[in-house]
């Protein structure tokens, strides 16, 4: 599997690329300017280990088409570390994933390096409302893998927000056909100022769906479920509270856990 990392800049030009057999890395020795884009391609669809910015841990995907990842700038830059893509030195890398890892049981929702721009690294995160459009509510920010729940706004209390919309849904793709058999919700417990679900309900696309029941808790809740082969997940039909006069529940993380399918 032929990998290859690059940066492009805002008129298309390529900045720095690396092309590699099976793994890759890019040193890149310049500051990141408004427009620069990050990308991962290969010669083939796999699984992939990848870590295109230091400051977020390595993430395990299948990569099916070419991922881009805007460098942040301004308001797109408060869910992330303050540390993230700063300084004249980045060092980007990428390799193919081994068996022990496309074999083990894990979070298959989590994708630290997912974006709205992201169209070819799985899973992808999408939502039909954001709260005002910001980065700081955006579904992506549902499975980067930061748990912190008692706050809201900048880092690292970024939450999938749903901007007061009763029929919000949050779409996790995979991108290809896995197995899962758990789900996990961890809700935002930045209370008096939240809201939070009573109830919710996941939807695959085999047509199954399961019905989620929620504490007021600021841990990650866990349902077992039987088995099935999916390719996406659909959290919608969520039910807040009515006894508290918040208008505004949220969501910190989604888990999705199984195995890729045989």
């Amino acid at each position: 599997m032929q990998l290859k990392l690059s940066v492009v800049n805002a008129q298309g030009t390529v900045l720095a690329e690396a092309v590699g057999e099976d793994r890759v890395f890019l040193d890149y020795k310049a500051a990141y300017q408004p427009g620069d884009v990050l990308c991962l391609s290969s010669d083939c669809s796999g699984f992939v280990v990848a870590q295109l910015e230091d400051s977020l841990p390595a993430s395990y995907g299948f990569l099916k088409a070419e991922m881009t990842l805007p460098v942040p700038f301004a308001e797109r830059r408060i869910c992330y570390s303050p540390k993230a893509f700063m300084g004249e030195r980045h060092l980007l890398w990428a390799r193919i994933a081994t068996e022990q890892e496309t074999s083990a049981r894990r979070n298959l929702a989590l994708n630290p390096l997912d974006c709205h721009a992201n169209k070819g690294m799985f899973p992808h995160a999408s939502a039909n409302v954001e709260t005002r459009g910001e980065a700081s509510f955006e579904a992506r920010n549902a499975i980067d893998g930061i748990y912190a729940n008692t706050d809201h706004g900048v880092y690292p209390y970024s939450s999938w927000g749903i901007n007061r919309d009763p029929n919000a849904a949050l779409t996790i793709d995979f991108g290809r056909e896995v197995v899962i058999d758990e789900v996990a919700v961890t809700l935002r417990n930045d209370f008096p100022h939240d809201n939070w679900w009573q109830s919710g309900v996941i939807r695959f696309d085999d047509g199954s769906s399961e019905t989620l029941h929620f504490e007021k808790v600021p841990y990650p809740q866990r349902t077992a479920i039987s088995p099935r082969k999916v390719r996406f997940a659909v959290l919608d039909q969520l039910i807040q509270c009515p006894d508290d006069p918040s208008p505004f529940p949220a969501l910190t993380q989604l888990e999705l856990w199984g195995t890729e399918s045989k």
